[in-house]
């Protein structure tokens, strides 16, 4: 093999482990923000729990995180709470950085 060839395997493998990372990350933020949602409504812990693992289901209905956003939002308003949308997309966007930081100190 090549030194270019060389460089190439690692750049491809860099690239992988990249999306695999991000990937578990929108996860991780996923079940972060159908946590913080939870105790807005008042769920117990294992109902807590459980709503967190249905947001995370929740994002491969479509493309994108709109269907999470959707889902959370539709969720709050079910619950008789007003919670504006800025409120909750500043919410994903502080629980993004948060799960990629944990995700790269392999938490």
């Amino acid at each position: 093999m090549t030194t270019f060839d060389d460089r190439e395997k690692g750049f491809e493998s860099k690239f992988a482990l990249d999306q695999e990372q991000e990937f578990k990350a929108i996860a991780r933020r996923n079940k972060l923000l159908g946590l913080w949602a939870a105790e807005k409504m008042g769920l117990s812990a294992d109902s807590a729990q459980e709503y967190g693992r249905a947001i995370v289901k929740a994002d491969f209905d479509q493309p994108g995180e709109e269907d999470v956003y959707r889902k959370i939002a539709q969720d709050l308003e079910g619950a008789g709470l007003t919670v504006s949308e800025g409120e909750i997309r500043r919410k994903m966007d502080e629980l993004s950085s948060i799960a990629r930081e944990q995700i790269r100190n392999g938490e």
